[in-house]
């Protein structure tokens, strides 16, 4: 528990300190955010606030998770043993830094041809593919001694559903869609202060204790009836606690109003730092209930393109649902707040499910 509260600490540090600084060098570069032009007019006097803040979460999410390791190795006593890195720790930090630099390409060159479409669709998608296929190859090899790889051929819901597997070819296009979903979903979300920012720290924090939970009870360290056969649990926490607090140092800075935004640089990787968490954890049907409203926002981005080309009317006056609100007249802060109550809810109703699941296994 010290080496996650650690992580926690030194992460929420960074990014708390990183920030401002980001902040006053991307502002002296003019790396200011464009807006949709046919977004909400309360939007349009954000114009040229500073972006790419993204990168203040991945630094810090870096630092937390280092940090814990090199405690461990300094303080290490003859006979304990270390605190190791893990496959499983490593690929999903791997897969989360390549999709912020995908994210990070995107936002710059938004900004230097100044307007609000960066990389084009074929390009966002090549970058999310390379940077998928190389962690769902990579999941399925470093067995350990037990012979369990960080990913698994099989669907999850809380644990694997051993009837449904994929094999690795399927486990491949299934790990592309998962992260490329999720990415996209988190990136849909992104679009007003702070939402992104809080709900991906409650959903980082539930796989803080999901992740915890199934260390305590691991089969490879105890034999108890509702066992977790996961890989690496432990370093899985670290990495879900040092890019939560990652997440919350930022939303000093980013929420409402916001001196600075993630960009694409923070959303895409936080959404591919989610997908991982849940391919590695063993708990992907879950992901749809603990991000919920991810789910529910890219639901209405869906809706309203489906409901347009049937009938040629609008479901929402704008998607993004969360503007919807705002243009019938909801403040924005209330938007946010009611968006991360609803989120909470979500991760609650997940967590409830994760644990009754331990009850009914365990009993």
């Amino acid at each position: 528990m010290k080496n996650i509260l650690l992580a926690a600490a030194v992460a929420l540090v960074v990014s708390i300190l990183l920030t401002p600084y980001l902040i006053q060098v991307f502002s002296r570069q003019g790396f200011g955010q464009e807006i949709r032009e046919e977004g909400p007019d309360s939007h349009k006097a954000k114009r040229g606030t500073p972006t790419m803040g993204g990168v203040a979460i991945l630094v810090a999410m870096w630092a937390g998770y280092l940090a814990p390791h090199a405690y461990s190795l300094l303080t290490s006593a003859p006979g304990v043993p270390e605190l190791s890195f893990s496959a499983s720790g490593l690929l999903i930090l791997l897969l989360t830094t390549t999709l912020g630099i995908v994210g990070f390409l995107d936002d710059f060159i938004k900004i230097r041809k100044q307007r609000n479409l960066g990389l084009n669709k074929t390009a966002k998608l090549v970058g999310q593919f390379v940077a998928t296929i190389a962690f769902a190859v990579l999941a399925m090899q470093f067995a350990n001694k037990d012979g369990l790889t960080p990913g698994s051929v099989n669907l999850s819901f809380i644990r694997d559903i051993s009837v449904i597997s994929f094999g690795v070819i399927g486990f491949v296009v299934f790990c592309y869609g998962v992260v490329s979903g999720w990415s996209n979903a988190v990136n849909l979300t992104d679009g007003l202060d702070g939402l992104a920012g809080g709900t991906s720290a409650m959903v980082l924090g539930s796989y803080v204790i999901i992740s915890f939970w199934q260390f305590r009870w691991n089969c490879s360290t105890v034999s108890q009836v509702g066992c977790y056969i996961v890989r690496d649990p432990l370093d899985v926490a670290l990495v879900a606690a040092a890019a939560m607090a990652g997440c919350l140092g930022f939303l000093w800075w980013n929420a409402a109003p916001a001196k600075i935004f993630m960009g694409d640089t923070g959303s895409l990787a936080l959404g591919g730092l989610v997908a991982g968490l849940s391919i590695v954890t063993r708990t992907e049907l879950l992901m749809i209930i603990i991000g919920g409203l991810f789910a529910v926002e890219v639901l209405s981005v869906g809706s309203q393109i489906a409901v347009f080309r049937a009938t040629g009317r609008r479901l929402f006056r704008m998607a993004p649902f969360h503007h919807h609100f705002e243009l019938v007249g909801w403040a924005e802060t209330t938007v946010i707040i009611r968006f991360w109550l609803l989120a909470g809810i979500c991760c609650m109703l997940g967590l409830g499910l994760f644990y009754n699941d331990w009850l009914t296994a365990s009993g």
